[in-house]
C-alpha cells in the first residue's frame, strides 16, 4: 500500500502553473529525489504532500496514522528554546519529558531542592521506555556537531537549519521530506546523513543540488518540469540518459508540429479560396493548432554565465608566511577585525603556522568542518584580518570579487533591479553597456521578476542574482564562499564550466564534493590529529573544535581522500617509516650463523639490478616533481593533470617497495 497518493493535482500562483494535473505516489522504503530547475515548484509540491497547501484541483490521499516530517528551506525564527529542547520536540510528549529532565539535570547542582522533581520525572521516563528516544536525540546532535545547550536565538541561520534537520530525523516518520538537507552541513555530517538515510526504514523524498549525495541515495528520480512530474527509476546516470532521449523526441515532435502549423498559415492567407464552405473544417483545425501552440510551454532555457577576468595580476598572487590567528585575549592587539571573548572556543588557534604560495591561475578549494575557520582563513588571505603571528603579502594588480555565503551584498528590501544596478536601467558588463532586463535574462530572471523584492526570491534565485552582480565587475581573483547552496544542477554545471575556463585565480569554500573535484587543482584542509576523517565518522566536541592545522593537498576532494594518509605527492623525500619486514624461513645452519643465508641465483640477479632500477625511478620522479612545480602545470587539461599526479603516486609507492626489497636482500647476505 502506498504511503501517499496525489491524483490530478493542479496548483498555480498567479498566471504560472506550478503543478498541472499531476499524479504521484510513494511506497515505503523508497528514496526518491525530486529534481527540477529553481522556481519550478518543488518546495510547493512538498507543502502539498504535507497538507500545508491545499491544491487548486485534484485529490491528496494518505492512510490514517501515516506520519510525515518536513525539513523546509526557510530558517526558523528566534526562540528561547535550547537546541536540545527544539530537537526533542520532534518526539512529541516523550520529547517534552526528556527536555524537562535535561533542564533539571543542569539545575540540580545549584538547586538540590528540585531533586525529588527530577526523580519523579526519571521514573515516568523509565516507565514509558523513553530513554531510547533520548539516546536518539543525543546521537543526532553528536553527529551534526550541535551544542545541546545553546539557545536558538544565539544560533546562525545555518545552525538553525541543522536543528530543524535534527528534529525531522529524530521523529523517524513514515515519510521524511528533506528540502536541500545538505545546505550548511560539512562533509563529515553529509557523509553521516547519507549512511543514516541508507538504513532508514521509512520512505525518504528529498531535494538536493549535491550530486554525490544524490548518486549515493536515490532509488528513483522524479523530475518536475513545466508542471508535470516524470518518474525515472534507477540512478542519476540513467536519469540523465533518459532525459536527453525525451528532450530529443520532444524537439522532433515540436518541429513537426510547427512545420504543419506554418503550412496551414500559408494556406489561410490565400483569402477567399481558403474560406469556401467545403474548407471550413480545415479553418477550424487551424484554429485548434493555434490554440495548442499557445498552450505549449517551452523547455526552460539555461543560464548564460560569463565573467571578465580583467587585467593580468602579478605571477605571485598571495604569499602566506607562517601565519597563525586566534580570537580572544591571545589575539594581536593590532588586529584589523576582532571578536569579543565570549567562551573558551574564542581562545583557540583558528589557524596555526600556515604557509603557502598562491600563484596566478591557481584554483584552490578550502575544506573543513563547520566553524573550523574557513571564512577566517579567506579573510586572512585577502588581508581583511591581520594575523596574530606571521605575515601575508598580497601580489600586484589584484582585482578581487567576493561571493559571500550569507549574501550580505543583497538588500532584501530592495528590488532585483536596484540590487544589481542601483536604480539605473543599464549595467556595464565586459566593457559594454547592457540593459538590466536583458542581462538578468541570462541568469533566468523573467522580466516580471525584475522589480520583485529580493526577500520574495527563492534561495537559488538569490544565489543567481549575487552571481549576476559579481560578474558585472572585472576580476582576476575570484573568492567564492559556498556558492553552490540552492543552485539547481544545470546552473551548477554551467558554473563549473565557467570556473574551469576562468584564467584568473580562484579561492573556493565548498562542501559539494563533486563541485570540488570538477573545479579545483589543489585543496587546503582543516584537520587535526585527534579528529576523525572528514570523509566519515562522528565528530564529537563543540562547534569549531580544532588546533588550527591546515594541510595542502594536490587535486580535489577525491584526490585528498587518496592522499590524506600519506605525505603530499610533491614531496620527494622517502618515507621515514621502516619497511614492513618480510618473513623469511631460515634453515638450522642459517639460524646458527646469525640469521644469514645464501641468496638464490634469482635473488642475486635481483639485488644486482635494484640500484639501477631505483636510480631510474628517482630520475623519473624528479622530472615529474619539476613538472608539478611549474607555474603552468595546472593550466593544462584536467585529464593530463590527473594522469601526471597518478603516475607520481605510483612512482612513490614503487620506490618505497624497491628500497625495502634492497634492504631486505642486503641484510640477508
Amino acid at each position: 500500500m502506498p504511503l501517499l497518493t496525489l491524483t490530478d493535482i493542479s496548483l498555480a500562483y498567479g498566471l504560472h502553473p506550478l503543478l498541472a494535473h499531476t499524479d504521484f505516489q510513494i511506497e515505503s522504503g523508497e528514496r526518491v529525489c525530486l529534481v527540477g530547475r529553481n522556481g519550478t515548484g518543488k518546495s510547493s509540491l512538498f507543502r502539498v504532500i504535507t497538507g500545508a497547501v491545499v491544491p487548486d484541483d485534484g485529490e491528496r490521499w494518505c492512510p490514517e496514522g501515516v506520519r510525515i516530517a518536513h525539513l523546509e528551506q526557510e530558517v526558523p525564527a528566534d526562540s528561547d528554546d535550547t537546541i536540545y529542547e527544539s530537537v526533542a520536540r520532534g518526539l512529541g510528549e516523550a520529547g517534552g519529558w526528556l527536555s524537562e529532565y535535561h533542564h533539571l539535570a543542569q539545575q540540580v547542582g545549584s538547586s538540590p531542592e528540585r531533586l525529588p522533581e527530577m526523580s519523579a520525572l526519571q521514573a515516568r521516563i523509565e516507565a514509558q521506555g523513553a530513554w531510547a528516544l533520548g539516546h536518539r536525540v543525543d546521537t543526532v546532535l553528536s553527529h551534526l556537531n550541535l551544542p545541546a545547550d545553546r539557545a536558538i536565538r544565539d544560533c546562525s541561520g545555518g545552525i538553525r537549519r541543522q536543528v530543524m534537520l535534527a528534529r525531522a530525523l529524530v521523529s523517524e516518520p513514515d515519510l521524511l521530506l528533506l528540502d536541500e538537507p545538505t545546505n550548511h552541513l560539512d562533509i563529515a555530517a553529509i557523509a553521516w546523513l547519507e549512511d543514516y538515510l541508507l538504513t532508514y526504514r521509512g520512505a525518504v523524498m528529498f531535494i538536493t543540488h549535491d550530486r554525490t549525495f544524490l548518486r549515493h541515495l536515490a532509488t528513483r528520480i522524479v523530475e518536475l518540469d513545466r508542471g508535470k512530474l516524470t518518474s525515472f527509476p534507477g540512478d542519476f546516470n540513467d536519469y540523465l540518459r533518459k532525459k536527453d532521449e525525451m528532450l530529443e523526441i520532444e524537439a522532433r515532435a515540436a518541429a513537426k508540429f510547427d512545420k504543419k502549423l506554418a503550412e496551414e498559415e500559408v494556406w489561410i492567407r490565400q483569402g477567399v479560396k481558403a474560406r469556401r464552405t467545403r474548407n471550413e473544417g480545415r479553418v477550424r483545425a487551424l484554429q485548434a493548432l493555434r490554440t495548442e501552440r499557445a498552450r505549449r510551454q517551452e523547455v526552460m532555457g539555461r543560464a548564460t554565465l560569463s565573467v571578465d577576468s580583467g587585467a593580468l595580476s602579478g605571477k605571485l598572487v598571495v604569499d602566506v608566511r607562517g601565519v597563525s590567528f586566534q580570537y580572544g585575549e591571545g589575539a594581536n592587539a593590532t588586529s584589523v577585525s576582532r571578536a569579543p571573548r565570549l567562551d573558551p572556543i574564542s581562545e583557540r588557534w583558528v589557524v596555526r603556522d600556515f604557509s603557502t604560495h598562491i600563484l596566478r591561475g591557481d584554483r584552490i578549494g578550502i575544506v573543513g568542518p563547520n566553524g573550523s575557520g574557513k571564512s577566517t582563513l579567506l579573510k586572512l588571505i585577502l588581508g581583511e584580518l591581520e594575523p596574530t603571528r606571521g605575515k601575508v603579502v598580497l601580489g600586484t594588480r589584484l582585482q578581487i570579487a567576493y561571493f559571500d555565503q550569507h549574501r550580505r551584498l543583497l538588500d532584501p528590501e530592495k528590488s532585483v533591479r536596484d540590487n544589481l544596478s542601483e536604480g539605473t536601467n543599464y549595467v556595464n558588463v565586459r566593457g559594454r553597456s547592457r540593459h538590466v532586463i536583458g542581462y538578468l535574462k541570462d541568469f533566468l530572471f523573467p522580466p516580471e521578476r525584475i522589480d520583485s523584492p529580493v526577500k520574495a526570491l527563492s534561495g537559488g534565485e538569490r544565489n543567481r542574482l549575487l552571481l549576476a552582480r559579481l560578474f558585472t565587475q572585472p576580476c582576476n581573483m575570484m573568492v567564492l564562499d559556498e556558492p553552490t547552496n540552492d543552485l539547481d544542477v544545470d546552473t551548477l554545471e554551467l558554473l563549473e564550466e565557467l570556473l574551469s575556463e576562468y584564467d584568473g585565480t580562484l579561492l573556493l569554500v565548498s562542501h559539494d564534493r563533486t563541485f570540488l573535484d570538477n573545479v579545483v587543482t589543489s585543496t587546503l584542509v582543516f584537520e587535526t590529529a585527534n579528529r576523525p576523517s572528514l570523509a566519515c565518522g562522528p565528530r564529537l566536541g563543540p562547534i569549531g573544535e580544532g588546533d588550527g592545522r591546515v594541510s595542502e593537498y594536490v587535486g580535489g576532494y577525491e584526490d585528498w581522500l587518496r592522499q590524506r594518509t600519506s605525505a603530499p605527492v610533491s614531496e620527494p623525500k622517502r618515507s621515514s617509516l621502516p619497511p614492513k619486514p618480510v618473513e623469511t624461513v631460515l634453515t638450522k645452519s642459517e639460524f646458527a650463523a646469525g640469521g644469514k643465508r645464501k641468496l638464490s641465483y634469482k635473488e642475486q640477479r635481483e639485488l644486482a639490478s635494484l640500484p639501477a632500477q631505483i636510480q631510474a625511478l628517482e630520475a623519473e620522479q624528479a622530472a615529474l616533481n619539476d613538472r608539478v612545480s611549474d607555474s603552468g602545470f595546472y593550466q593544462q587539461d584536467k585529464t593530463a593533470i590527473t594522469e601526471t599526479l597518478s603516475r607520481a603516486h605510483e612512482l612513490k609507492t614503487a620506490l618505497e617497495t624497491a628500497y625495502a626489497r634492497w634492504e631486505e636482500l642486503e641484510n640477508a647476505v
